[in-house]
């Protein structure tokens, strides 16, 4: 099986050590993924522009440096020296990361051919249609909109799960968290990080699926 084991963000730590995410030599671990943060942000010194550059994958049968424009790096599965670490934040594991393409299909088939392991689902919300992949405890949510003209795809942001959004919510407030709202998924809620967290990134914090 092939599972998503890192996520690097092209852009600094510092706001998100300041939501209560802890950061060690710039990697935070969070449920068995590791967030690594580059020195510097995409485009350059002054551009401002924050992307998550790129993933790492830990048991893939085809080892390629990129999968349809998503930087990929690999590690041996006995070797991604997975962990686990609380943060203030409160959040316990990554639920799914967002992959902006032009065509599912596309990239959809790239990831099943590289990784092995297969488009699970599509959804059709109007002119939006997504493809579900699972690599290891990560779900990949691949978007397909008109608004992306690239032929390549590109890691968009991701949304983590916290114990309590409620609480986590209070704690960060609404010049930060939106208020948390009723999610897709039945019975759960989910709330996107602000522009004025500084985080640069569409991120959000859902609560856990109990069923």
């Amino acid at each position: 099986m092939t599972a998503v084991v890192g996520l690097t963000v092209a852009g600094p730590s510092e706001p998100w050590r300041a939501i209560g995410l802890r950061v060690v030599d710039g990697v935070a671990w969070i449920g068995g993924i590791a967030l690594r943060f580059a020195d510097q942000v995409a485009g350059g010194e002054g551009s401002g522009l924050v992307r998550v550059s790129g993933w790492t994958l830990a048991g893939s049968p085809d080892r390629v440096d990129s999968i349809d424009g998503i930087a990929t790096d690999h590690v041996e599965l006995d070797d991604a020296g997975v962990e686990s670490w609380e943060h203030p934040l409160g959040v316990t594991s990554f639920d799914h990361v967002v992959v902006m393409t032009s065509s599912l299909e596309r990239t959809c088939g790239e990831i099943e051919r590289i990784t092995g392991e297969p488009l699970k689902r599509i959804r059709e919300v109007g002119p939006i249609r997504q493809g579900f992949h699972r690599l290891g405890s990560m779900i990949v949510e691949v978007v397909e909109s008109d608004r992306v003209t690239s032929d390549e795809a590109s890691l968009w942001g991701f949304v983590w799960i916290v114990d309590d959004l409620h609480d986590t919510a209070d704690r960060l407030g609404p010049d930060l968290l939106s208020p948390p709202k009723a999610a897709v998924q039945p019975g759960r809620f989910i709330a996107s990080f602000r522009t004025g967290a500084g985080l640069g990134l569409p991120i959000a914090l859902m609560s856990p699926d109990r069923r």
